[in-house]
């Protein structure tokens, strides 16, 4: 792999030759495609009954034994089916364009073809053809692949069963810019008295279907989140979910009395194990993908 002015350029050279997979009692391996030549070629067998014996047909039986007389036991392999020419593969310019888009925007084949105008079986082929990692193998501030253990993953069997709720906080970022950008002269008078502060994303989703709801509110107090709920839950009963479970943190405000009476006695409350954010690792994946898309970006606190 190598880096060009353009983003990313893999070169990939193509071996044609094939690893026989054969079951154990297969009776054409290379071995058994010889003697079957050979019983045709040097002790003059007819194809029909060199065909009863090694459980062919006589067409197969005669392939072997012209590729026999042509090149000898060296011809007993497989040969690759890989075709010399395809005038309709696409050309290495748009190839490389794929290859760009994806190092440099990390977006799956579905944006790509939608960006490119492109099928996405075809973004999918030169994506597999260049070898490219999934984008969940990758890390998501450089873009290179990092590798991970095998995540434990589990799934609610219908819509409904369990939704995940979670908060992010995100930092408001004035036209112009922010003091991290500009420095925090220019960077105050971007910002005068209307941009300071925090938004906090509300964000519910459905462990089954990935139905997601999102709203970005003032604040993370109890009030605040209770109201979400419920506009989040009438969502999903417009959506035909009826809501048995919700997972959450344990912040104060999912731990209050008004958040338990916003859920109701038909609703169970699951609560994280405290410092364990990977329980609710779902929801935070989502946020992440969603604040990436839209351009937000959360707050260092």
């Amino acid at each position: 792999m190598r880096t060009s002015g353009i983003g990313v350029v893999t070169t990939r050279t193509f071996d044609c030759r094939e690893v026989l997979m054969s079951h154990a009692n297969a009776l054409l391996t290379p071995k058994g495609r010889l003697r079957l030549a050979r019983c045709v070629v040097e002790d003059g067998w007819p194809l029909r009954r060199a065909g009863e014996r090694f459980q062919c047909s006589p067409t197969t039986a005669k392939k072997w034994a012209d590729r026999y007389r042509a090149g000898g036991a060296a011809a007993m392999v497989d040969r690759c089916s890989r075709p010399h020419h395809s005038p309709r593969r696409l050309d290495k310019r748009r190839e490389r364009r794929i290859i760009n888009v994806r190092f440099t925007r990390r977006w799956g084949p579905h944006r790509i073809a939608a960006y490119l105008r492109l099928a996405r079986s075809t973004v999918e082929a030169v994506l597999r053809r260049y070898r490219m990692p999934l984008l969940r193998d990758l890390d998501q501030a450089s873009g290179l692949p990092v590798r991970r253990p095998r995540p434990h993953r589990y799934e609610h069997p219908a819509p409904g069963d369990l939704v995940h709720v979670d908060i992010k906080k995100l930092g408001r970022i004035p036209e112009g810019g922010g003091h991290r950008i500009v420095g925090r002269q220019v960077g105050r008078r971007h910002s005068g008295q209307r941009g300071r502060g925090y938004g906090f994303m509300h964000h519910a989703l459905d462990d089954h279907s990935r139905l997601a709801y999102s709203e970005i509110l003032a604040d993370e107090r109890r009030e605040t989140a209770a109201q979400f709920w419920a506009r989040a839950n009438q969502f999903f009963n417009e959506h035909g979910f009826t809501v048995k479970r919700v997972l959450t943190d344990n912040g104060s405000c999912y731990r209050s009395k008004l958040f338990a009476e916003a859920l109701g006695p038909n609703i169970s409350h699951k609560k994280t194990r405290p410092y364990r954010p990977q329980t609710n690792g779902k929801v935070c994946e989502d946020l992440s993908t969603t604040l990436h898309r839209f351009g937000l970006t959360p707050a260092k606190v």
